[in-house]
C-alpha cells in the first residue's frame, strides 16, 4: 500500500521508517527544504525514556503567578483572539491535577519504553550516526519542597517498573558531574536516571532520510499542502503548490507538527494541538575547554532549561510561549539561555556563534500524542502529532503504534 506522509521532523521520519520496514510504499513531504527543519532541528537532544512527567502538574498552580509576572519567566502567555488558545489553555489547567498527572505519566512511561526498544533495535541495525550516547540525566530542584515533590514522582514511577533512579543531594551532584560544582550550593539535590540518552535530532532525521530514500521513499520538499480531495469518507489526493495534479495515496499521515492542527481543520476537525514555542543555543565552546561543559544531561527545573551534550557541543534549550504562530525569535530568550548557561555552568566560555534557533512544540494539554484515527474524520487519515517536548524520546514508539493499528485495520 502506499502511505502519504504529511512532515519530514523526526516524528514523521520515524514513521515512514516503521512503515517502510513492514513493506509499504512511502512519500514523504515537507514544505521546508530539508528535514528536521521544524521543531526537530534544535530541539533539547535529550531521549527522556525513565523519568518523564506531563507538562499539565498539580504543582503548577502554585508555580502559574510567578511564570506569569516574573519579567525573565520561562513562560509566556500572550493572549490572542484565538479560541484554539483559549480552549487548549483551559483543557491544560483542567488536567493540572494528581489524577490526570498520574495517568499521564503511566501512559508516557509505557509509550517511552516502547519507543527505547524501537530505536535501540534501529540503531543496532543502523548504527545511525547521530552523536548517540547514555550519559545519564540529573534533574536539578532548587528547594528541599520541591525535591521531596520530586520523590514522590520518582516512587509512582517505580511502582510502574520505571528505570532505577534515585534522590541525590548537592553534594553527590557535584560527583557525579563535576562540572556543576560550583553551582550546587544554590540546589537542594536532584534526580538522578543513569540509563538517560541524548542524541543529536537534527542528524538523526538525516540520516533516517537518506535511508529512507535509499530503500525506494519518496522524499518531496519544498512542497506545502494546501488541501484535501476527498470523495465520502476517504481522502483521495492532497493538493499541493507542486503542480496541477493532487498527490494520491491509499493512507495519509499528518505529522506535520503544530501545523496538523491547521491541516486537520481544512477536513472539518478540531484537534487539541497548539504549538508552545521553544528556544536553544549550541555552545561549541565544549571542544574548547571539555571539563567545564558537562558530560550529563541535565535539566535545571528552576529555570526549566535543558542542557545535553552532543558530541563536544553542549545543547541548551527552554522556554515555553504560548504565543500563536509567531515563528519569530526573541533575541531576549537567546540572552537568557545565555545567561542560565553562564549561571550554571560558569567556567564554560561563551564566545562565537551560539547558533540560535527556536521551533514550535506541537503540544497537547495533556502532555498525550495523538496517533491514529480522528473520530469523525476521513477513513484513510490517521494522527500523528501532539508530542510536545518529547517527540524524539516518542517518535519511535508512536510510529510501531501507527502501524499496529494500521495493519490490525488491515492496511
Amino acid at each position: 500500500m502506499h502511505v502519504c506522509i504529511v512532515g519530514a521532523g523526526i516524528v514523521g521520519l520515524a514513521t515512514a521508517w516503521a512503515l517502510q520496514q513492514a513493506g509499504h510504499r512511502i512519500t514523504v513531504l515537507d514544505r521546508a527544504p530539508g528535514p528536521a527543519q521544524g521543531a526537530s532541528g534544535g530541539n533539547g537532544a535529550q531521549l527522556s525514556y525513565s523519568y518523564v512527567q506531563p507538562l499539565a502538574d498539580p504543582g503548577i498552580w502554585k508555580m502559574l503567578p510567578r511564570l506569569l509576572l516574573e519579567k525573565d519567566s520561562p513562560l509566556a502567555f500572550r493572549l490572542r483572539a484565538d479560541p484554539a488558545q483559549w480552549a487548549w489553555g483551559l483543557r491544560f489547567l483542567g488536567a493540572c491535577n494528581a489524577h490526570a498527572s498520574a495517568e499521564g505519566t503511566r501512559a508516557l512511561l509505557a509509550l517511552a519504553a516502547e519507543s527505547r526498544q524501537a530505536f535501540e533495535s534501529l540503531q543496532a541495525d543502523e548504527a545511525l550516526a547521530c552523536d548517540l550516547h547514555t550519559p545519564g540525566k540529573l534533574v536539578l530542584y532548587p528547594t528541599q519542597q520541591a525535591l521531596d515533590a520530586a520523590a514522590q514522582q520518582v516512587a509512582l514511577q517505580a511502582g510502574l517498573g520505571g528505570a532505577p533512579q534515585r534522590i541525590v543531594n548537592a553534594a553527590e551532584v557535584s560527583r557525579i558531574e563535576p562540572a556543576l560544582a560550583g553551582y550546587a550550593q544554590r540546589i537542594a539535590g536532584a534526580v538522578h536516571t543513569p540509563s538517560e540518552a541524548a542524541a543529536d535530532c537534527r542528524l538523526l532525521c538525516e540520516q533516517l532520510a537518506a535511508r529512507l530514500t535509499a530503500r525506494g521513499a519518496e522524499l518531496r520538499y519544498g512542497v506545502e499542502l494546501q488541501g484535501f480531495e476527498r470523495e465520502g469518507d476517504a481522502i483521495t489526493g492532497l493538493r499541493t503548490a507542486a503542480g496541477p495534479l493532487p498527490l494520491r495515496a491509499d493512507h495519509y499521515v499528518l505529522a506535520s507538527g503544530w501545523e496538523s492542527a491547521v491541516h486537520a481543520r481544512q477536513l472539518g476537525l478540531r484537534i487539541p494541538v497548539y504549538p508552545l514555542k521553544g528556544y536553544s543555543i549550541t555552545a561549541d565552546a565544549a571542544a574548547q575547554l571539555p571539563h567545564a561543559a558537562p558530560r550529563v544531561s541535565v535539566t535545571d527545573t528552576a529555570r526549566k532549561v535543558v542542557f545535553a551534550r552532543i558530541g563536544e557541543r553542549l545543547r541548551v534549550a527552554g522556554m515555553v510561549e504560548i504565543v500563536g504562530r509567531d515563528t519569530r525569535t526573541d533575541p531576549r530568550r537567546i540572552a537568557s539561555l545565555r545567561r542560565s548557561t553562564q549561571e550554571v555552568f560558569a567556567d564554560l566560555p561563551l564566545d562565537g556563534n551560539l547558533h540560535p534557533w527556536t521551533g514550535m512544540r506541537p503540544a497537547t494539554p495533556t502532555g498525550l500524542p495523538l496517533t491514529g484515527r480522528q473520530r469523525g474524520g476521513p477513513r484513510n487519515l490517521w494522527l500523528q502529532t501532539g508530542h510536545g517536548a518529547l517527540g524524539l524520546t516518542l517518535a519511535f514508539g508512536s510510529a510501531q503504534r501507527l502501524v499496529g493499528q494500521m495493519e490490525a485495520d488491515d492496511l
